[in-house]
């Protein structure tokens, strides 16, 4: 009989309470039973009742592969990394603790990082709402390339839609630690260094409950330091040879632009209540 592929579900959780149990189910009810999972929650010294819900429901779903790390609160990319230098899936998925994902998500990635025929190491899918804009575009097999440039001008991968193969693991190592802001970006662009990386263009996520992806809630509410992680990504891309020095400065004009439309946006956005 063939051996199940085994993936390894990432959860940062910090004050999840209320949605950490949804962000389980979704896995609970993956469809595709060739597919073994073991899930690592990290609970980021959450204040509220989110390391007891956790406990419960890995009591209640005794089948299931829930290990819950506890530390101290040190930021999502220390909490990702702790799980991942214990995972020891194939295959390494991950999960913010207020997503979810749609029952065939796992049935409908997995298939083009199996095949040898499309070489393809990383891949993300559109969540619910969500266009897959340009530089990005969908080619053949519904799929839309990422790479570095189009990841420096626009992020489409959201983390939670994102799965990856082990050795990314080996050849890219893990978050930068100390980045809590822009975190997901700083790590596609090195992945980008030596994988091949890509968007399914299906809706296979919930984020944030179907609220819009910036401004409203979680890490991507804090605008002013979502900037200051992109301008920190822009130096470190340019330190490490991959932008020249003139491209660094029109990023630079890219960035701040971006920033001041995506502020008025959100308080136009505020004011209608979306």
């Amino acid at each position: 009989m063939k051996a199940k592929q085994k993936i390894s579900v990432i959860i940062p959780m910090y004050n999840a309470e209320n949605t950490v149990m949804k962000a389980l189910d979704s896995v609970r009810v993956q469809k595709g039973s060739e597919y073994l999972f073991e899930i690592i929650v990290v609970n980021d010294g959450s204040t509220d009742g989110s390391r007891s819900v956790v406990e419960k429901y890995r009591k209640l779903h005794p089948q299931m592969n829930i290990i819950l790390l506890n530390q101290d609160n040190s930021g999502v990319s220390k909490a990702r990394n702790a799980a991942m230098e214990i995972a020891t899936g194939e295959f390494i998925a991950l999960l913010d603790s207020d997503d979810e994902w749609l029952p065939e998500k796992t049935e409908r990635q997995m298939p083009y990082l199996l095949s040898k025929n499309k070489n393809i190491d990383f891949i993300s899918c559109r969540r619910k709402n969500q266009k897959i804009q340009l530089p990005y575009v969908v080619g053949k097999n519904a799929l839309a390339g990422i790479t570095f440039r189009k990841i420096m001008l626009r992020n489409e991968a959201q983390p939670s839609t994102v799965i990856f193969k082990r050795k990314i693991l080996e050849n890219t190592g893990f978050f930068d630690p100390n980045q809590r802001y822009a975190e997901d970006i700083n790590y596609w662009l090195n992945i980008s260094v030596k994988n091949t990386m890509f968007i399914l263009d299906e809706e296979l996520v919930i984020a944030g409950g179907g609220k819009r992806t910036f401004g409203v809630s979680g890490l991507s509410a804090n605008l002013a330091e979502m900037e200051k992680g992109l301008q920190k990504n822009l130096i470190e891309m340019w330190s490490k040879g991959r932008i020249t020095r003139g491209e660094y400065f029109l990023y630079l004009i890219f960035f701040r632009i971006k920033f001041a439309i995506r502020v008025m946006r959100n308080k136009y956005l505020s004011v209608q209540g979306r």
